[in-house]
């Protein structure tokens, strides 16, 4: 058994996640997410099983995370449902999708190959080797904390000339991005259909295309994506003088002149201003301006909004709802950036690239498991004050008003699983008090 059990809140969590696996494989989920919580150093795996306790038996969980990797919709789904009674669903309910790609080192590691890199760092290597994951996040806002956003599942995209040299029975079929994010977004409108008023999508401009967007429409959603500069734009279908009959067959969707973005953005007039709220949380103002438009891989007629930064550049959006406020479409847009934020956190404070492991489920597994970790410590951090998920006191040097960050809220609840294993097994009040204070250092230090 594990030597620090999870708290009875998380056994619960995790025992509603573990009911879609096999009965037979079910009971390692609660103790391979306490090997993660509690890990230190290095993330691989080698180190879950060795905060975890399992010992000898570790065979056995490498296997465990490869079923796990076949069932990562039944139990994202589980997920989904726990996110939305712990936060009641705002009369919008927003998701957001992109992708990410993860180093992997080492031969015969299925499923990697060659993948542009978004942050190439000081080496300023334009691609990298490893896996390239399409990720699905819902947004949600939090009173004192501001935008945060939740991963709820990842599917892995190979590429058509590495299919080939995957085994067969990893049952791996090459599928792009925009199928995995149409996957995605049509899955997720199958179980929040009925939990929102309005179901809202907003991704990156790669994604803002028919190929995503007509099954986007399907499911009930309304996408917000940023649009090229040259994107190929028309102008509303003029209607008929008053007395002139349409001719035979359908009225025309899209107009006959085209629009020039960057010449709507040059014109000085039509502009005004919104207030807006950053993933911080601050309240910031925009200069836009808004027009109606017809875009072919939209299908027909949607809302467009430039956006002028501070630096004079300008940015445009697209949204398929003509009704839509301008605030509304602005704040999707910003809130699209939370999911980078968790992109940060996965990578340096969950340590996703670290795993070292070499089957195709196995890799799905353990990244979904991090994912599904990373946000039930976000809820369980929803209502607790910020008093108790971080104190800055032995830092003056930083702002105390800076809100916690997930390495805040990862390390507090790690305080709460030892001092309660600790209680279950010692009894921290029948303890002198040099020793209680002592025993606080320790967890300090510890966590």
């Amino acid at each position: 058994m594990s030597a620090v059990r999870l708290t009875a809140q998380w056994a619960t969590w995790v025992a509603a996640l573990a009911a879609p696996l096999h009965r037979r494989c079910a009971w390692r989920l609660a103790q391979v997410v306490a090997g993660i919580l509690l890990a230190q150093g290095r993330r691989t795996a080698a180190s879950w099983w060795r905060a975890a306790g399992i010992g000898p038996r570790f065979r056995s969980y490498y296997y465990f995370l490869d079923s796990l990797g076949r069932k990562v919709a039944e139990v994202a789904a589980v997920l989904l449902e726990l996110v939305l009674d712990r936060i009641e669903p705002e009369d919008r309910l927003l998701l957001a999708i992109d992708d990410t790609p993860t180093k992997r080192y080492g031969p015969k590691v299925q499923g990697a190959g060659i993948h542009h890199n978004p942050t190439p760092g000081p080496a300023g290597s334009k691609f990298l080797y490893g896996h390239s994951w399409v990720v699905l996040n819902q947004v949600v806002h939090h009173d004192r904390h501001g935008t945060i956003g939740l991963p709820l599942r990842a599917d892995l995209y190979v590429r058509q000339k590495d299919v080939p040299h995957l085994p067969a029975q990893a049952g791996c079929q090459f599928r792009t991005k925009l199928e995995l994010a149409a996957e995605q977004i049509a899955w997720a409108g199958r179980l929040v259909r009925d939990r929102a008023k309005r179901l809202w999508v907003a991704v990156d401009g790669s994604y803002g295309n028919r190929e995503f967007i007509k099954p986007a429409k399907r499911a009930g959603f309304v996408v917000v994506a940023r649009l090229r500069k040259n994107a190929t734009l028309f102008n509303l279908p003029q209607p008929l003088p008053p007395g002139q009959r349409r001719g035979r067959g359908r009225p025309p969707i899209y107009g006959k002149h085209r629009i020039s973005l960057a010449k709507r953005a040059g014109q000085t007039r039509g502009w005004q201003t919104v207030e807006v709220v950053t993933t911080a949380g601050r309240t910031v103002t925009k200069t836009v301006k808004t027009f109606l438009a017809t875009w072919k891989p939209a299908g027909g007629v949607v809302r467009v909004v430039i956006v002028k930064e501070d630096d004079g550049s300008w940015r445009a959006y697209l949204c398929t709802d003509p009704e839509a406020s301008v605030e509304a479409i602005v704040q999707a847009a910003l809130d699209r950036w939370s999911i980078e934020q968790n992109f940060h956190d996965l990578k340096e404070v969950e340590g996703i690239e670290q795993v070292q492991l070499r089957r195709l489920g196995s890799n799905v597994g353990a990244l979904n498991l991090n994912l599904w970790v990373h946000t039930l410590v976000e809820l369980w951090a929803w209502d607790r004050p910020s008093e108790s998920l971080c104190d800055r006191s032995a830092s003056p040097w930083d702002d105390a008003s800076r809100r916690p960050s997930h390495a805040d809220r990862r390390r507090a609840l790690q305080r709460e699983m030892l001092e309660e294993e600790f209680e279950r097994t010692c009894g921290l009040g029948s303890l002198p008090q040099k020793i209680q204070h002592l025993y606080q250092c320790v967890i300090r230090l510890v966590a």
